[in-house]
């Protein structure tokens, strides 16, 4: 697991890095600076407001009293979006984008929370510990 980090860690930056050399050589410098800036303000912009509706829509959930698993992953999913989109790239932006599609983002939440309860079983039973207690002063 620690490797495939490292390798990720490795491997984007140089893929983007490589990536910007080539599209700045194909429209020029300062087109493909404008443009990393306009995907970062544009993503930024649209991450913002989904988070917001989502914060609403897991206020909303405890209010109807479920728990709001998959708008909290949603959560995290806008933020992870929010980071990849400010960072410079290409790759980056695109991943960072396609968290911005609801359904494709409910989707993925969905199959996250699906495959953690799969993989733990015991998460969707609750742990009752019975036992006495006394406080001591």
């Amino acid at each position: 697991m620690g490797s495939r980090i490292f390798l990720l860690l490795f491997i984007i930056p140089l893929a983007e890095t490589w990536f910007l050399i080539k599209v700045g050589g194909f429209i020029g410098a300062v087109p493909t600076i404008a443009l990393v800036v306009l995907t970062a303000v544009v993503g930024t912009t649209v991450a913002r407001r989904q988070g917001l509706t989502t914060i609403r829509r897991i206020q909303m959930a405890q209010v109807e009293g479920r728990l709001p698993a998959v708008e909290m992953v949603e959560g995290v999913m806008l933020l992870l979006a929010g980071v990849l989109l400010m960072t410079p790239g290409f790759f980056t932006d695109a991943i960072g984008f396609s968290m911005l599609f609801p359904k494709l983002r409910g989707r993925l939440a969905k199959r996250s929370i699906d495959s953690l309860a799969t993989a733990r079983p015991d998460l969707e039973q609750p742990v009752v510990i019975e036992g006495d207690y006394k406080r001591r002063r």
